[in-house]
């Protein structure tokens, strides 16, 4: 018979995660769900009925083409992140969801990156790194001919654009840490919105319509990031902002409405606006978590997913003028009664640091005591660095509760969301810093009935890294460490991650020709003759982000040392788990090496 822990980890990782990727002038939604393994396009009717669109091998998405019934697909080949772009016609609307020869080619050369940025009547905008596989470019290719027309190739990692007639916004990473900076492509010429050297972020750029006006989220002068506008002219306006929390808007099709959203403790709170900054009606969502949102062409709807720690993603449509929300889909509609009781609700707690400050955590405490895990604590880190853990759903998080252990979610400095001087505390040569905050959380577990000799760290890309630096920097205060996707040497995966990520990494850890000394002392790999705790890794054989080898050294080095090491790699993912049935090999194995690692003996 199965263990509880067991079962449930399962039930969990078996739920089906929703998004929203697109609503059209009828009413109908464009949405992601991974019900047949990994995320497939789906499209939900009016009245809630569900046409699955998309069979393909790995995860993809979805745009709609407005006014015809196509939907523009982004796919790539087993999570090598190599974007591609195709047609698939949905008059008439297929009988069963399709395949990669079902679907029309717009851009496909795998050994580039295509990635969507957006979709009209007449073209589809790409960003693409088929130049020099470096610098990315943004081409224009026409639906009707086949034509197309690169509208931005002044180099750069481009990230978000938005293209108006022959006006372009691009937003590029900037070679400050933690920063961004906006250029506007006009009458054949390029103008500087913000200061590329300057310190600070902006998200969310685009075009007022029909003007050259750009609506932004920035943080320029400010600590955390306001809703503002800048003219042609270059006057900066400020429509709105908070002093405690980020704030982003998105501009209806028409200009005549913007969705804000509040990002306050990791949740999402959404409003509609007039275009002035003046609010109009709120959205009320069931329940407090992290949206995805999308505007009809014809601003009447608004499609929003919501993901919390308790759904894994409820659909509703939201009329745009009154605010009535309507649910399409239930996420919490396909849990049985007895998994919904297991489900936790994180609690928003500061830990004290030893330089004063406080670091924001979500704490996932056991719905029910497990005598044998009484005392255990996961510390579960977030990948980024430059991002955050959120209140969203999590399989292993509710899993590791359901279990027994503590979940500590933490929001080390470096984390997003709370402010410009928060996540920039981490930065080059403070890298280490953050490191210093896993040993801080793990004296202050007692404040929530944990015991510090029973600590064990588990996280994903630079929360790997996390997990591998304090295991080998700070050893013998933990009781185990699971590592996914992390990187074991600052050095060696700076050299061979993907040519494209190679820039936007050295600005944040460092560069490999001005700070190799730094990169190598704050490298696991070099501290790893210290390490002494038992490590479970899980790795993707596709991942161009951190390569597998910087796994495989690490499970090298620790099977010399005779440290206990488990390596388990799964030749059709990248960087994660984006199949469900790896998710279920991998996942119940950590969490059964954390139980064991953890349990009182």
């Amino acid at each position: 018979m199965a263990r509880p822990d067991e079962s449930v980890i399962t039930d969990l990782l078996e739920l089906h995660t929703w998004t929203v990727f697109d609503v059209d002038d009828d009413g109908r939604v464009l949405a992601g769900s991974d019900a047949t393994g990994a995320t497939q396009v789906v499209e939900i009717g009016p009245d809630g009925h569900r046409t699955p669109l998309t069979a393909l091998p790995g995860a993809c998405s979805g745009r709609y083409v407005p006014g015809r019934r196509t939907v523009v697909v982004e796919h790539d080949t087993d999570g090598d992140e190599r974007s591609q772009l195709s047609l698939l016609h949905l008059d008439p609307l297929p009988s069963s969801p399709v395949g990669l020869d079902a679907l029309e080619p717009v851009a496909r050369e795998p050994e580039f990156i295509h990635a969507l940025v957006d979709v009209d009547a007449d073209r589809v905008v790409y960003r693409t790194n088929r130049r020099n596989k470096v610098d990315f470019d943004v081409v224009v290719h026409d639906l009707a001919t086949g034509a197309e027309r690169v509208v931005y190739d002044d180099g750069g990692h481009v990230g978000e654009v938005d293209v108006d007639g022959d006006t372009v916004v691009v937003t590029l990473t900037s070679l400050q840490p933690g920063s961004t900076h906006v250029r506007l492509v006009r009458d054949g010429g390029t103008v500087e919105v913000t200061d590329a050297d300057e310190h600070a972020m902006h998200v969310s750029a685009q075009l007022l319509p029909g003007t050259s006006t750009v609506l932004m989220s920035s943080n320029r002068g400010r600590d955390f990031r306001s809703v503002v506008t800048v003219d042609p002219a270059g006057r900066w306006t400020t429509l709105l902002a908070a002093d405690d929390h980020d704030v982003t808007a998105l501009p209806s099709p028409d200009g005549s409405r913007l969705l804000v959203a509040r990002h306050v403790d990791g949740a999402d709170e959404l409003t509609i606006h007039g275009p002035d900054g003046e609010p109009l009606v709120p959205v009320v969502l069931p329940g407090r978590g992290v949206v995805s949102t999308a505007w009809s062409p014809n601003a009447a709807w608004l499609a929003v997913a919501l993901n919390s720690p308790t759904t894994p993603g409820t659909v509703v449509i939201v009329d745009a003028a009154g605010g009535t929300v309507r649910t399409l889909v239930d996420g919490t509609a396909q849990m049985s009664p007895e998994l919904r009781r297991t489900l936790v609700e994180p609690a928003s707690m500061r830990v004290p640091t030893r330089d004063g400050e406080s670091i924001p955590c979500f704490v996932y405490t056991p719905p029910e005591p497990v005598p044998e895990l009484a005392g255990s604590v996961v510390v579960n880190i977030h990948g980024g660095p430059e991002s955050q853990a959120r209140r969203q759903f999590s399989a292993v998080n509710q899993a590791l509760a359901a279990a027994g252990h503590v979940v500590v979610v933490p929001n080390v400095r470096g984390s997003t969301g709370y402010g410009k001087r928060w996540y920039s505390m981490d930065d080059v040569r403070l890298r280490l810093e953050s490191v210093l905050d896993l040993v801080d959380i793990r004296s202050w577990v007692p404040a929530v009935r944990g015991e510090p000799d029973r600590v064990a760290l588990y996280g994903g890309s630079y929360g790997g890294y996390m997990v591998l630096a304090a295991l080998s920097m700070h050893p013998g205060l933990w009781a185990a460490g699971v590592d996914i996707v992390g990187m074991s040497s600052l050095v060696s995966f700076l050299e061979n991650t993907s040519d494209y990520r190679r820039a936007v990494r050295e600005r944040e850890y460092g560069s490999l020709e001005r700070d190799r000394d730094f990169l190598r002392a704050a490298s696991p790999l070099t501290h790893v003759r210290a390490m002494d705790t038992p490590l479970f890794v899980i790795h993707g054989a596709n991942d161009p982000r951190v390569p597998l080898s910087e796994s495989q050294q690490i499970k090298v080095a620790l099977d010399e040392k005779g440290v206990t090491c488990t390596l388990q790699v799964y030749p059709d993912e990248g960087h994660g788990l984006a199949k469900r049935a790896n998710r279920l090999s991998a996942y119940p194995a950590a969490l059964a090496f954390l139980g064991e690692q953890l349990r009182r003996r």
